[in-house]
């Protein structure tokens, strides 16, 4: 057997990861959204995802835990730069394909560095749950230091208000829908959950955008953010409790909307096999 067909032969281990990995997904948002649900009964504070890494590395078996976790955020992101690189959805080289091959690429990069963070924990190389707003005015201040910064640090701040548009119209439309290979009445009661889900992400996303366009405007790294930030933002608002309850259900929803994707989203290992023969 060559080194090729073992690796073929390997793809429906790359399925069970991708699995795997969208039950990780689910398990980080439901840890996410609990904090913030309690944060609005005032028993508790938010906590994005590094922190929700964080706070199952904590608990009774919590390395195990984080171990498999790790593991599955790998998975997920191999199979999105996959979905990126291989087409295996069919998206095309249209703009709109280009566009959502590019957010697969973005959405694999960011798993894959929640699954380093995770290594690094394990490894005993520390963590806090602040971690992941630092690393957004780290990078910010970075971008600001080069030429054109204000306008790098404004593009990004538009892109995840797109993705928030986007998150928005998936929740309208419950273009999921095609993503899953359910019943109909299965579909009835994952429907809600995704739209739910979705709707709350997509709010907290256009959050974080205004943070870097504000950023971008005013040049200062500090005025930039990530998820924690905007829960807390959310928090601070008039009603901010009941506020920041919804948007936390919703985020809580989107963790078991995830969950269930691991069971019934189609993930075309056949597609990928013929991709690769292709580029062969």
């Amino acid at each position: 057997m060559t080194p090729l067909q073992r690796q073929i032969d390997r793809l429906n281990e790359i399925e069970g990861l991708a699995r795997l990995g969208y039950a990780a997904r689910g398990l980080v948002y439901l840890i996410v959204g609990w904090f913030a649900v309690t944060a609005a009964y005032g028993s508790n504070r938010p906590t994005d995802t590094k922190g929700a890494l964080v706070e199952l590395f904590q608990n009774p078996f919590g390395s195990v835990l984080l171990a498999l976790t790790a593991l599955g955020l790998a998975g997920y992101a191999l199979w999105r730069v996959m979905q990126a690189v291989l087409d295996v959805d069919h998206v095309g080289t249209s703009p709109k394909g280009l566009v959502v091959r590019a957010g697969f690429v973005v959405a694999g990069v960011i798993h894959a560095g929640l699954a380093v963070f995770a290594i690094k924990l394990l490894a005993g190389q520390g963590g806090g749950r602040g971690d992941g707003e630092a690393a957004a005015h780290d990078w910010t201040a970075w971008l600001l230091a080069q030429p054109m910064g204000r306008v790098l640090v404004a593009a990004v701040g538009a892109a995840i208000i797109g993705t928030a548009v986007a998150h928005a119209i998936k929740a309208y439309k419950a273009s999921f829908r095609r993503e899953l290979d359910a019943d109909p009445d299965t579909m009835k009661v994952i429907c809600p959950i995704g739209r739910f889900g979705f709707a709350a992400k997509g709010l907290v996303f256009a959050v974080v955008g205004s943070f870097f366009l504000v950023a971008a405007w005013q040049s200062d790294s500090s005025e930039s953010g990530g998820l924690l930030k905007a829960l807390q933002f959310l928090q601070q608002q008039p009603y901010g409790p009941w506020l920041l309850g919804v948007v936390a259900a919703g985020l809580f929803a989107f963790g078991a909307f995830s969950v269930v994707q691991a069971v019934y989203c189609r993930i075309d290992g056949e597609a990928a096999e013929r991709q690769i023969r292709a580029m062969v």
